[in-house]
């Protein structure tokens, strides 16, 4: 059997703003959808689609999935998710010595981790 994850979707008051504001973080392509916003990877990326759709409700509680993402340098990545509104939030890592993480929220308040680089230890 083959499987392959299509996309990710996450519940949004407005999807229209918040999937153009990760394809804007991602330089990603976007397009409105009948049923939702569609935010996709670069063709040759091999990446999974992120899909926004409608809900009436806000954001309540912290997120049971999160995007993670790892960059080459954790540092200029979140100041730049930050110049874009993303803001610092504290899930519990905070208090982890040893966290090689950040954890920052998109405008709706969904978590995401920008997380280290790639190092041998």
């Amino acid at each position: 059997m083959t499987i392959k994850l299509q996309c990710i979707v996450i519940d949004s008051t407005d999807p229209r703003a918040l999937g153009q504001w990760w394809a804007d973080a991602l330089a990603w392509e976007a397009w409105d959808e009948p049923e939702g916003f569609c935010v996709a990877p670069p063709r040759d990326s091999g990446q999974t689609e992120l899909v926004f759709l409608k809900v009436p409700e806000l954001k309540a509680v912290k997120n049971r999935v999160h995007l993670d993402f790892r960059p080459d340098d954790q540092d200029a990545e979140v100041a730049r998710f930050e110049s874009l509104g993303a803001t610092r939030v504290n899930v519990g890592q905070e208090s982890k010595l040893d966290a090689t993480w950040v954890v920052l929220a998109d405008p709706e308040g969904n978590e995401f981790c920008i997380l280290r680089p790639d190092q041998e230890d």
